[in-house]
């Protein structure tokens, strides 16, 4: 036979075309001609597949092998049609009957040995298939739980080119799909362990009973990122249809379980604030490739230090938000992808961040230049916002000891606090460290000698009478302040009795008059 056709699936985003490969060995110099818009990745593939066929002992054409990849103005990006390029040549060299190879779709890449190696994007794959009218696909063993996942169509599983060529000469019969397992148990951290923060919790309780977008405002350490890792195991678990898209997603963007594939928890992505903008909504060279708000979709897409990331990188996300999917234009074609996502952000107050309000360094303008990373038009899309504080436990009250009673101040139950004896016997403590008017006095006399009593013009007390405070006892006090009188007695006059009584002036009573004196002449 001159010319066999296999049938393979290109991927553009997550839709699949059905591709016709068509093989035709004719006269000339051996060679080996690939056209289709293949990729430089799929170039290869002839070298791979010949190597492949010999080492499955199998013969290669010695002829002139022409291969075409239909349609011809759609890209080929991939390595997944070498089985169906493999079957083909040897169709149209009639090594093997070509009448399985109708309606039967062939996905995998071809190892030198023969070996069939899982290829990315296996549930679209077989998904466009059978929308497509295709009544059977052939994929890699690796891949086969994944392919199980849909029904309607016949899965085989095979784990080499040899074994394929058996089964296309019905000789062996290849691995049927096992019935679906289900999905992975994916530990979900709980809401439940969260202590403190009832706003935050009751507010995350909102966002994911409607599906609003979320900030998360406040310092670093009060609990931002542990709230929103916990929002997941809030919403409840996709549906069938819902749990295929999400699958089709990771499927092409391979990193799927390959145990169990099925995705029924929303997913959590949380890229760093150095994500590029092509990483972040998608793209690469060719047909671009789903970003990160597309392997959010159905789940959520946090931003921590939302503030760090750029403008350009938060106003890509807009579009996004609004309409559910992602377009993507590249000179090979236009791919969308689906990005449906609850988005939440995290970001401190201010760039220090400290951990209390009052000790912020940063001024006004500062601030408003920091939030203002996050445009109005973004905001908009945010339907609560979140201010956190620090949660505070407060500290166990501390035991002061009452050097005359002996006893603890500040008793009663835990959490209490200090009782009222407590707090009176600290009071009074307190009042007993103040410093007294002697101090003030010799804390003055040490740094000016002169305002020592009798350093200067010595008058007779009897002259100086109420003056003694002058440059004694009020010379240490603050200004303006007027002591109160601390006795009854009357004053008389002469020294005697205004040791006794009050002085004049001052109010200083005769013990500390007797006092300051007999410090002057010990200084004398």
């Amino acid at each position: 036979m001159p010319i066999a056709r296999a049938w393979s699936i290109a991927l553009i985003g997550v839709r699949g075309v059905l591709v016709e490969i068509e093989a035709d060995i004719g006269v000339g110099l051996p060679g080996t001609t690939l056209v289709g818009l293949p990729d430089p990745g799929l170039r290869e593939a002839k070298d791979r597949v010949r190597s492949a066929v010999r080492n499955s002992r199998c013969g290669w054409p010695d002829r002139k092998v022409t291969l075409g990849l239909s349609p011809a103005n759609l890209p080929k990006v991939g390595s997944a049609y070498d089985l169906g390029i493999a079957l083909a040549v040897l169709a149209a060299a009639d090594t093997v009957p070509a009448a399985k190879l109708a309606g039967t779709v062939l996905l995998g890449e071809l190892a030198l040995d023969g070996r069939i190696r899982p290829v990315r994007g296996v549930l679209p794959c077989v998904l466009a298939a059978r929308e497509l009218g295709m009544h059977r696909v052939v994929v890699p063993t690796d891949t086969l739980t994944e392919a199980a996942l849909v029904d309607g169509i016949e899965v085989l599983g095979a784990g080499s080119l040899a074994e394929v060529l058996a089964w296309s000469r019905d000789t062996v019969a290849l691995r049927p799909a096992p019935e679906p397992s289900g999905h992975a148990e994916t530990q979900v951290a709980e809401l439940a362990d969260v202590t403190g923060q009832p706003e935050a919790r009751w507010a995350l309780e909102v966002a994911a009973a409607g599906g609003h977008h979320l900030l998360l405002m406040g310092p670093p350490g009060v609990g931002k990122t542990m709230l929103a890792r916990r929002l997941p195991g809030v919403l409840p678990p996709l549906s069938d249809g819902e749990a295929l898209e999400v699958t089709a997603v990771h499927s092409v963007d391979g990193s799927l379980a390959l145990d169990a594939p099925l995705v029924r928890t929303p997913p959590f992505i949380a890229p760093h604030h150095s994500i590029s903008v092509a990483a972040l909504v998608g793209g690469g060279a060719g047909l671009a490739a789903p970003g990160a708000v597309s392997k959010a979709h159905r789940g959520v897409l946090f931003l921590d230090e939302a503030c760090e990331y750029g403008a350009q990188r938060l106003e890509s996300l807009r579009t996004a938000l609004e309409e559910g999917q992602v377009r993507l234009a590249r000179v090979r074609g236009v791919v969308v992808y689906p990005a449906k996502f609850q988005l939440i952000l995290a970001t401190n107050p201010c760039p220090c961040a400290p951990r209390r309000e009052s000790e912020c360094t940063c001024s006004p303008t500062r601030r408003r230049r920091y939030l203002g990373r996050l445009s109005g038009p973004l905001l908009d899309r945010v339907d609560i916002t979140v201010p956190m504080r620090p949660v505070t436990a407060r500290p166990p009250h501390r035991a002061v000891r009452d050097d005359r009673h002996g006893a603890r101040a500040g008793g009663g139950g835990a959490g209490t606090g200090a009782t009222a004896l407590g707090r009176a016997r600290l009071v009074h403590q307190r009042r007993r460290a103040r410093p007294s008017a002697a101090d003030h006095l010799r804390a003055r006399c040490h740094r000016d000698p002169a305002a020592r009593p009798g350093a200067a013009a010595r008058v007779p007390h009897r002259a100086r009478g109420g003056q003694v405070s002058a440059a004694g006892v009020d010379a240490g006090r603050p200004r303006g302040h007027r002591p109160a009188r601390r006795g009854r007695g009357r004053r008389r006059d002469g020294a005697q009795g205004q040791d006794r009584g009050m002085s004049g002036r001052t109010g200083a009573s005769g013990a500390t008059l007797r006092r300051h004196r007999r410090r002057s002449q010990s200084w004398r």
